[in-house]
């Protein structure tokens, strides 16, 4: 397929239930894929957002059965395209470690094929609990089960490695997913407006540097049925660090970009350093 990625990042503000996710979201994606697009990313919480606890239960869904999901993968078959569901909350069916039943749901990463198979899955590996200097409050781990994986999947231009948004500020994890092969990694989010304003930008930027990967970055943006706030400013970053396409605001909109692979392979030659780890004495 040579070297030329045409992608598209799809900013969205996903309402609260997944008919609504799903009929908000298809349009642009159709745009995009009319646009020529590929590979489309779509945000955190593609299919619904919903954190009031009394309203949850009642809108979430398992994977197979998620009104949104099931639509979505419909949709990349009829249109031809490699499609990355950012993610879909839904249930997540497991039970704890004293085996009793975890209601909580999973915070999961979909990749899915021009046929509509998922090829893919990723549940996201670091909840965001936090008391935020405006008051905001998040605590994700009541209501999200972390998941226990990385994971990096094939796609006919390279390796992908998935994460999802909190999981940016930990580094070592996309170290490890660059070790193994990814030469894209998608950032698909739903930041609070404070954390996005000071270090949205920034992060993406380091991760891109550190791994030598164009990192990916769909948002969710503006004011959501639930009362959220987020970000939006979807990002595409080059493995050098630049910026390569953005939106500067937090309406629903498409990003586009056309990537050129072997600047991957540049970009680690000039600064090798994913093969310069050192064993070394822990702190005393």
């Amino acid at each position: 397929m040579g070297n030329g990625l045409d992608i598209a990042l799809i900013q969205t503000r996903t309402p609260a239930t997944a008919a609504g996710g799903l009929a908000h979201v298809e349009p642009l994606i159709r745009e995009a894929a009319a646009g020529g697009a590929k590979f489309i990313l779509t945000p955190e919480g593609t299919n619904v957002l919903e954190q009031r606890r009394d309203l949850r239960a009642s809108v979430l869904s398992e994977e197979d059965a998620d009104v949104a999901v099931l639509g979505l993968r419909r949709l990349a078959a009829e249109l031809g395209v490699w499609l990355l569901i950012g993610s879909a909350i839904v249930r997540s069916g497991r039970t704890g470690q004293d085996g009793a039943g975890d209601d909580r749901a999973a915070n999961r990463s979909l990749l899915v094929d021009p046929t509509g198979a998922i090829t893919a899955r990723y549940d996201k590996l670091h909840v965001f609990d936090v008391d935020l200097p405006n008051g905001e409050t998040y605590r994700e781990s009541a209501t999200v089960r972390p998941g226990d994986g990385a994971v990096v999947a094939d796609t006919p231009w390279g390796r992908l490695g998935l994460t999802i948004c909190y999981d940016i500020r930990f580094p070592h994890l996309h170290r490890q997913l660059a070790k193994a092969g990814a030469s894209m990694i998608a950032v698909p989010a739903a930041f609070t407006v404070p954390t996005g304003e000071a270090h949205w930008e920034t992060l993406l930027r380091a991760r891109a540097i550190e791994t030598g990967a164009f990192v990916l970055a769909p948002a969710q943006g503006g004011l959501h049925e639930d009362g959220r706030r987020t970000w939006g400013r979807s990002t595409i970053v080059g493995p050098w660090g630049e910026i390569i396409a953005k939106a500067d605001h937090d309406e629903p909109c498409i990003v586009t970009a056309k990537l050129n692979m072997e600047a991957v392979g540049k970009a680690r030659s000039a600064v090798p350093a994913l093969t310069h780890d050192r064993d070394f004495l822990p702190v005393s």
